[in-house]
């Protein structure tokens, strides 16, 4: 299994905004291209600060052939219209794993 972890910084100012579209659309649409199997969403309790709180999405994914195809196929839209609507208000950083068995 693969796990593709996406951490953003969220200004507090949208924070709630954002997470309600994160719920509701981003989130949804990314699990709607059926290539993922699940997905996890936490607060990072250890990063927060005074103007902005930090939020982790975990995505479940079987292959990594599986992620290659949404890299290609569906993330390139998806991240556009994050970076449109919350123009400047956010940063994420991503992370791949393969889960050791």
């Amino acid at each position: 299994m693969i796990l593709y972890n996406v951490t953003y910084g969220i200004d507090k100012e949208i924070e709630s905004e954002w997470v309600t579209w994160m719920k509701e659309s981003h989130i949804p649409t990314i699990l709607n291209t059926g290539l993922f199997v699940g997905h996890k969403f936490y607060k990072v309790l250890s990063h927060d600060d005074e103007v902005s709180s930090s939020y982790c999405i975990q995505y479940f994914i079987p292959t990594i052939i599986q992620f290659n195809q949404y890299l290609e196929t569906f993330a390139p839209p998806l991240i556009e219209e994050l970076r449109h609507r919350f123009k400047n208000r956010h940063v994420a950083f991503n992370t791949l794993l393969e889960e050791v068995v």
